[in-house]
């Protein structure tokens, strides 16, 4: 019995004792895997933004009355062009027109009022401040009558810009007040169309005013055509947290598209990037913008390293960061590496 309790205690012992022997054994015999390698240089890219969004203009606006009243004719319905100076609406002016002419009275009396004074002041039969004050309503009724001119001048409606009725909101007879929308327009007409599309906040730091773009719509048979970058944003949209650019086309696009089309452009950055370019096979476990690639810094192991990626080219992968600390790729071999593997370079 005493020997078997010894046999026992010494069971756990030497079995340690044969796996210790067999992990510096496994340790020492692990083959290197051939792997090739490349060395890894930063070089300038000039990454194209691909967007989309819509078309409008720069002078799309909503046009009201400046004074409230009775609606009594429209001249123009949605969709319709529209010719600078042309008159869109009007209202009923018999309010406005009565205003006009109390304001008109008003000022005729303060005139002969003033006029009278003047003589009298001269004799010595009233006062300076009588004289100054009838001087001073002469003065307000005066800008009285200018103000009534004025709200009658804008109891209609006229286009600022050749181009068209894009939506209608009130009718003929509808009561409004001062600021309620009637229309909106657009200049279109004259062709002053813009693509303003939605980019990243890193794309939109890699873009400037001028750089040029190529646009593209659903039209049949239309063309890509040029453009360039005419305003950037300098505000997030706080509905959509994108950051909008505007593209001026160059020319083609009058009367083939309308406001609220969807566009695409391609934009070339005038300012590149630097980058690294690496083989597709190097990549490992690519997930949208993350992916893992194995390095070499000693030559004699491998290292996983986390990268981010930018883009994607005919042949390459773009990654611009996670590949700082090391210069050569493992390009092929790392289906069987791990992390710390030891490796050989061969040619």
């Amino acid at each position: 019995m005493k020997i078997n309790h010894l046999y026992l205690a010494l069971v756990p012992l030497i079995m340690a004792g044969c796996g210790q022997a067999t992990d510096e054994t496994r340790v020492k015999t692990e083959a290197p895997v051939p792997v090739k390698v490349i060395t890894l240089q930063q070089q300038m890219f000039h990454e194209p933004v691909n967007a989309s969004g819509n078309f409008t203009t720069e002078d799309e606006t909503m046009r009201s009355f400046k004074t409230g009243g009775i609606i009594q004719h429209l001249f123009v319905k949605e969709g319709d062009a529209i010719k600078k100076g042309q008159v869109l609406a009007v209202l009923d002016l018999t309010e406005i027109n009565a205003q006009v002419t109390q304001a008109t009275l008003a000022f005729e009396k303060a005139e002969r009022d003033y006029k009278r004074l003047s003589n009298l002041y001269r004799d010595s039969v009233v006062t300076l401040e009588q004289f100054q004050n009838a001087g001073t309503g002469l003065d307000i009724a005066r800008e009285q009558l200018t103000a009534a001119r004025f709200n009658r001048t804008f109891s209609e409606i006229r286009a600022s810009e050749n181009g068209y009725i894009l939506r209608k909101f009130v009718n003929e007879g509808q009561v409004v007040g001062p600021g309620t929308p009637v229309f909106q327009t657009n200049g279109a007409g004259d062709g002053n169309w813009i693509l303003r599309v939605a980019v990243s906040d890193g794309q939109w730091s890699s873009l400037v005013i001028g750089d040029s773009a190529m646009i593209t719509t659903d039209l049949p048979g239309k063309k890509a055509i040029r453009g360039v970058i005419s305003r950037k944003s300098e505000g997030v949209d706080p509905v959509s947290g994108t950051f909008t650019i505007d593209i001026k086309p160059s020319a083609g696009l009058t009367g083939s598209v309308a406001s609220g089309m969807f566009g695409k452009a391609t934009i070339t950055p005038s300012h590149g990037r630097k980058m690294w370019a690496i083989p597709f096979d190097a990549l490992l476990d690519g997930n949208g913008s993350k992916g893992y690639v194995f390095v070499t810094c000693d030559g004699h192991k491998a290292q996983k390293l986390e990268v981010s990626i930018s883009g994607l080219t005919r042949d390459r992968v773009l990654v611009d960061s996670g590949l700082e600390n090391c210069s050569t790729l493992i390009i092929s071999g790392s289906a069987y590496l791990s992390d710390q593997s030891l490796i050989n370079i061969i040619p």
